[in-house]
């Protein structure tokens, strides 16, 4: 028996595709059925490691968790990873096959699209339930020929499809009407329903547009999810907005948001902290003054640097040493921390090599093979375990490295320490989520009284929350019909 297929797909990028297929994985859990979240395609910045040693979106692996299952590569077989604006390292059931231009790109999607099929029929096999999410809108028309995220594997697979819209940004009717309109007959005939998201307020006053709604397409709304605050998921690749009201803060942190940031989820654990203040520091906006500067990962680590001198970072960051404060660089942030950047393949971007901001002594040289990898140790400054997983072309070398920041399982040690105790560099994302090691990082960033938090924890409780209101809110016997549950559920 192969798994039924049920598929979300957004008006919008940021609709709530990725938050409603997490909930529908936890509400499908949670009564005995063996789900597997599932997207196609997905182009994001933010990325986890499988634990076999691939690459996929950062938000199938939260889908995961919701589902109770490990990260697996053939939950998200074509990754997309933006290195310009016009280009992207494609990702192919975990691993990296080529840089391509968007006109490359059109091109490969058959063979991509192969790859999307393989990964459906292993899931299909495997699990009684595949909650799908598409990416972006279906009504691209620019994008409809070729199509592999959206209606295009809708069609080959012939599963009905959710259609969700945010009513936060305003227009949700247009956005409906307007979507299922540029759909062809066949694609508006799966559309088994309406989800409206991010609703604040009084349903009653909403309830004429619904019922207009329903007349007016023939297609049901299958409920209306209120606007949840305070969520701690992981983005799939937009930046958080604005900055939480924290009166309790005691630790000012400062992240400059570069062009090609790769993987912010890696402060989300200062984010929910209830003593730290994390700006987020948007182009043209002065670097503030605060007690630690996290320099991000970088998909384009040298183009990236460039830009973080154009924004006057690099005088920044030294008057900062100078007053004292702590400074951490991940990944491409060790990278810039470094002396010299070496490209000489052109693996990001033209091929040469640019001057770093010089405060490890420490050289980059950009290889080809990416470096995956999970990764366990103990801090070499603290008595605290640490966990992260590594996702890097660059190869590090030099005096700085002896002095490590981690001593990791099996024998590795990893980025570094500086001899004054000030700087930190690190190739491992989500050095932050473990409780021990958060501790410890804000203790020796100054927080002396800092309180204990899990993000893991705070995570679980986020996905639970998104279930309850999905049972809470929407039409649960149409979607046990449409996953056909009855034949799953004990």
């Amino acid at each position: 028996m192969t798994a039924r297929v049920l598929m979300v797909q957004g008006c919008t990028s940021d609709a709530g595709k990725s938050a409603l297929v997490t909930a529908l994985c936890r509400w499908a859990h949670r009564r005995g059925v063996r789900v597997a979240p599932f997207k196609p395609q997905n182009m994001a910045l933010n990325s986890a490691v499988t634990a076999d040693g691939g690459e996929i979106g950062r938000a199938q692996a939260v889908q995961a968790q919701a589902c109770g299952i490990e990260p697996q590569v053939d939950f998200n077989p074509v990754l997309l990873k933006p290195n310009s604006d016009i280009g992207a390292q494609v990702i192919v059931h975990g691993h990296p096959v080529a840089d391509m231009d968007a006109r490359d790109y059109h091109a490969y999607k058959r063979r991509a699209f192969d790859a999307v099929m393989a990964s459906h029929q292993r899931l299909t096999h495997a699990y009684d339930a595949v909650i799908v999410e598409g990416a972006g809108s279906p009504a691209e028309i620019n994008l409809r020929d070729r199509d592999i995220a959206n209606m295009g594997y809708a069609e080959a697979v012939d599963c009905p499809v959710i259609l969700v819209a945010d009513i936060d940004r305003g227009g949700v009717f247009a956005h409906l009407v307007g979507t299922l309109a540029l759909l062809s007959p066949s694609e508006q005939a799966r559309i088994a329903g309406f989800v409206i998201n991010r609703f604040r307020g009084d349903l009653a006053l909403l309830q004429p547009g619904l019922d207009w709604l329903q007349r007016e397409t023939g297609k049901p709304v299958l409920g209306v999810l209120p606007y949840l605050h305070g969520l701690y998921l992981e983005a799939e690749d937009a930046l958080p907005r604005g900055r939480d009201h924290k009166p309790d803060a005691q630790l000012r942190v400062a992240v400059p948001a570069l062009p090609r940031i790769s993987n912010h989820t890696d402060f989300d654990a200062l984010r929910a902290h209830p003593q730290v203040d994390l700006h987020i520091v948007g182009p043209g906006e002065a670097p503030p003054a605060c007690d630690l500067i996290v320099l991000p990962g970088s998909k384009s680590t040298r183009a990236d640097l460039a830009w973080l001198r154009a924004q006057g970072w690099d005088r920044a960051i030294a008057k900062h040493l100078r007053y004292g404060g702590k400074l951490i660089g991940i990944c491409g942030g060790l990278q810039m921390l470094g002396r010299t950047i070496h490209d000489p393949l052109g693996i990001e971007s033209e091929p040469g090599s640019s001057v770093a901001l010089g405060w490890l002594e420490l050289e980059t040289t950009l290889e080809m093979g990416k470096q995956l990898h999970r990764a366990r140790g103990h801090l070499s400054f603290a008595d605290a375990h640490v966990h992260g997983y590594e996702i890097h072309c660059g190869v590090s070398y030099g005096p700085a490295l002896a002095q490590p920041f981690a001593q990791l399982d099996g024998g590795r040690s990893d980025g570094a320490l500086s001899a004054d105790g000030q700087i930190i560099g690190t190739y491992l994302h989500g050095v932050f989520d473990d409780p021990q090691a958060l501790h410890a990082l804000l203790h020796w960033a100054g927080l002396r009284n800092a309180q204990t938090i899990n993000v893991h924890t705070l995570r679980e409780a986020s996905i639970d929350r998104l279930a309850d209101a999905l049972e809470a809110h929407l039409d649960t016997a149409k979607l046990e019909q449409l996953l056909g549950m009855t034949a799953c559920v004990p």
